[in-house]
């Protein structure tokens, strides 16, 4: 099938963006991936994006694409239903050069969370045990990769404070406040129980909408809202 690319450039020299419209013959089970390689390597090797894995794994790959945040490496052809592809940049992060942006911010958001175990008790001589049931609490927000799809598709990120936590950081607080053997919450909820913290989520599942890894962004954020209310 023949499918009409459009790709978002953007030179940082000239500081001039625009729209280079390219028609490619496709296999309707190409990924958008595979498309955009194409076009790099057959018709402008001088356009630049991330990639990386290649599997839906590293993350590196989170675009724009028809409007919705996606992984190009995930979305294949035939399930945009279009013959019009047109793929920009993830919102709300400074674009470096054509699809590539600047996710310091996305990563300051992350940290600030402190998104690693923070152990209750000294180590033991074996492994820290935890139960099955206790696993199962925060097994959803384990699959995060960390891709940014999510932060940037939530309105108080993208258009109006870039100091906002954001999605992914909940997801990773999320991960560590259940997690049975961690001891480092309070510290935690100082940054969620803040004005660009929990409270900026207006829960319309943007996030749970763009996460290429199908967690449940949205009740992920409600419970650690529940717990910062019990808690704080």
């Amino acid at each position: 099938m023949e499918v009409t690319v459009e790709i978002y450039r953007y030179d940082p020299d000239t500081e001039e963006s625009r729209f280079d419209t390219f028609v490619k013959e496709v296999d309707p089970k190409d990924r958008v991936l595979d498309v955009m390689m194409a076009i790099k390597d057959e018709d402008d090797g001088t356009i630049a994006f991330r990639k990386s894995c290649a599997h839906g794994v590293c993350g590196s790959d989170a675009m724009e694409i028809n409007g919705l945040n996606r992984l190009a490496c995930q979305v294949l052809v035939q399930d945009l239903k279009s013959k019009r592809i047109r793929i920009e940049p993830i919102r709300g992060m400074k674009v470096l050069r054509d699809l590539i942006v600047d996710m310091d911010s996305f990563f300051a958001g992350l940290e600030k969370v402190k998104p690693y175990l923070i152990p209750a008790e000294p180590a033991p001589a074996t492994e820290r045990l935890q139960s099955i049931g206790d696993r199962a609490i925060f097994d959803d927000t384990t699959k995060c990769i960390m891709c940014g799809s999510c932060t940037t598709s939530c309105p108080s990120f993208r258009w109006f404070n870039q100091d906002f936590v954001g999605p992914a950081a909940f997801v990773k607080a999320h991960r560590f406040i259940f997690d049975s053997r961690d001891g480092g919450n309070e510290p935690r909820l100082e940054i969620l129980d803040d004005k660009d913290g929990l409270w900026r989520c207006h829960s319309i599942f943007n996030c749970t909408d763009a996460c290429p890894r199908e967690i449940h962004i949205t009740k992920a954020i409600g419970d650690l809202k529940r717990y910062t209310v019990v808690h704080r």
